[in-house]
């Protein structure tokens, strides 16, 4: 029996671990595939409070490692259902049932598609989501990013160091991310913007070659070659398994307030797997440490 399980290691899972520990709780941590979430694949982080700059894996280890020196318990294993009992939680996993006083859901969100035709056979193939992982096979080749927050803009830059040139298309008008990075990229030459615009048409035999993108004013088509296309659109919530124990969004997000507590008791909620409106590395791990908080009050 667990005082608290937490399903996901991102950083709000591995910080609402932490604050469970050190709280003296018996605390385990299930996660599907590795730690670290999203921000693993960022190369760069520079808005941390109290942190000039770090790499997104050197940031999400730190927290792996302190959460497993102060006596965390991690398995990699994929949640399928959590049953609310009189007096404990079931978390059922493909290989076992664990139980738990109360349980803390974590599981941050995925990379949104979008949605064309033939999306899927190119994957591999001249279409990833994370340009960091990918980004160095396609060293002096022409390739596309698709997105205008910060991820967009983090993927374009990363790329335009590598890259003969880097397209980046977005939707509208001006960008939702950071200011200061959109002026650092207006400032590379290999960097072209290709605002209101949209990719309606991928092209390629066995691997992409090239791009049909829309200038939504005008309706205007323009053919792109490309050798790769990063699609950096945004997330969906990874919820399905917990959808019959507790209220999501019409998007999927678990709902909850800045307490993080579920219609549930005992069932608490943190990062960006949960209603909110700013889905931050600092506002994980806040979550991560009320959740933990609250699970701790509501053990006693």
């Amino acid at each position: 029996m667990y005082d608290i399980i937490v399903v996901g290691a991102g950083t709000a899972g591995l910080s609402a671990a932490i604050y469970g520990v050190r709280a003296g709780k018996k605390v385990l941590v299930l996660e599907e595939k590795s730690y670290g979430g999203q921000i693993i694949n960022t190369p760069e982080v520079e808005n941390y409070p109290g942190i000039k700059n770090i790499s997104g894996f050197e940031f999400a280890t730190n927290l792996y490692e302190q959460a497993k020196e102060l006596g965390a318990e991690i398995v990699y294993e994929r949640v399928r259902q959590i049953l609310d009992g009189e007096d404990k939680k079931q978390v059922i996993t493909g290989e076992k049932t664990y139980e738990a006083k109360s349980v803390i859901i974590a599981t941050g969100a995925k990379n949104r598609p979008l949605g064309l035709e033939g999306e899927k056979e190119f994957i591999g193939a001249g279409i990833s989501y994370c340009a960091t992982c990918d980004g160095m096979f396609f060293r002096g080749k022409d390739v596309a990013v698709v997105g205008g927050g910060n991820t967009a803009l983090e993927d374009t830059t990363f790329l335009s160091n590598y890259c003969n040139k880097v397209y980046l298309i977005h939707r509208r008008d001006e960008f939702r991310g950071d200011e200061h990075s959109v002026n650092r990229l207006k400032q590379k030459e290999n960097v072209e913007f290709v605002m209101e615009s949209r990719v309606t048409e991928l092209a390629g035999e066995g691997r992409l070659d090239a791009i049909t993108v829309e200038h939504i004013p005008t309706g205007e088509l323009r053919n792109i070659s490309v050798a790769g296309l990063f699609v950096a659109i945004g997330q969906m919530p990874d919820n399905e398994a917990f959808r019959e124990l507790i209220d999501v969004d019409v998007a999927g997000y678990i709902c909850a307030t800045e307490d993080c507590k579920t219609k549930v008791p005992g069932v608490f909620t943190a990062g960006d797997c949960r209603t909110k409106t700013v889905r931050q590395l600092t506002t994980a791990a806040a979550d991560g440490a009320v959740a933990a908080l609250a699970a701790c009050e509501y053990i006693g």
